[in-house]
């Protein structure tokens, strides 16, 4: 199974144009924007990714250990080749990765990683399609915690896909490197205080192309008891990027009683009062 995976991906590698690419894209974190940087290198049957060069690590949790900032680079190059293959170390065979010790994708301890696992790699993965041209999804798992004296509660929540060359990029899917199941609207209000009173796609956040990326969702909750909420969200402030001429998607928002949140924020909310997630969409292909 390894050998016959190896020699897929091979293949499909080997069908790309040699060259190199260089992108960059940024982290929204508390204290400002970190800089991530790729270049990726194609020769032959095998693909470079050189990460080095992206910020250091952050006294925020958004750093990523070097294990995750791999796998979220070969999820990437999974995508671009052949992603039918059978998942298996065989796919790694053809791909380098290359980090700098002490960078927030390649980090050490004692930094804290618990958002480099759900957040930096899905940057890892966007910039990886971003270097061959792709469209971007909303590039964030949008997570929210909420807790009480009797409950804790986690969420992650879906967004827009970006478009392709031949197709729309769907709605309201998690994206990349999320894969929760969606929660019942009917389980989340039986077996917590909490109530319901949005949940929708968020109509007309795709970016706009010959083939629109997906839209985002809309995700409001009201307390009806004191809680606390935690909120660890990106593309808040930089946009999932379109290709090929087609715009971008819409940011995300957070928002509490309709007052706008920071991408990263914890707090407490009072009964009666309402969190609402406006997640991105996704980035269109070729221009309308």
């Amino acid at each position: 199974v390894l050998d016959y995976t190896e020699r897929r991906t091979r293949a499909a590698l080997a069908a790309l144009p040699d060259g190199v690419h260089t992108v960059q894209d940024v982290l929204e974190a508390a204290g400002g924007d970190l800089t991530l940087r790729l270049e990726a290198t194609v020769r032959g049957d095998e693909i470079t990714l050189d990460f080095r060069g992206s910020s250091p690590m952050d006294a925020g949790n958004l750093n990523c250990p070097r294990a995750v900032t791999v796998s979220a680079a070969v999820f990437g190059v999974r995508v671009l080749t052949d992603p039918d293959v059978p998942p298996s170390a065989g796919a790694h065979r053809p791909v380098t990765v290359i980090t700098e010790a002490g960078t927030l994708l390649d980090a050490r301890a004692p930094a804290a990683v618990a958002a480099g696992n759900v957040e930096t790699s899905s940057r890892v993965a966007d910039l990886v399609l971003r270097a061959f041209g792709r469209a971007l999804g909303q590039g964030t798992m949008n997570n929210l915690t909420l807790a009480g004296e009797s409950f804790s509660y986690y969420e992650t929540i879906g967004g827009g896909q970006g478009a392709t060359d031949g197709a729309p990029g769907p709605s309201g899917v998690h994206v990349a490197m999320s894969n929760t199941r969606n929660t019942p609207v009917e389980a989340l209000e039986l077996e917590l205080p909490l109530r319901v009173v949005e949940y929708a796609v968020r109509r007309g956040s795709g970016g706009d192309g010959a083939f629109p990326g997906g839209d985002g969702v809309v995700r409001e909750l009201e307390a009806l008891e004191p809680m606390t909420y935690s909120l660890i969200t990106e593309r808040r402030a930089h946009a999932p990027s379109g290709s090929d001429g087609g715009a971008d998607g819409a940011t995300g928002r957070n928002l509490i009683d309709g007052e706008p949140v920071p991408a990263k924020a914890t707090g407490e909310l009072a009964p009666g009062q309402r969190i609402r997630l406006e997640t991105p969409g996704g980035g269109g292909h070729g221009r309308a």
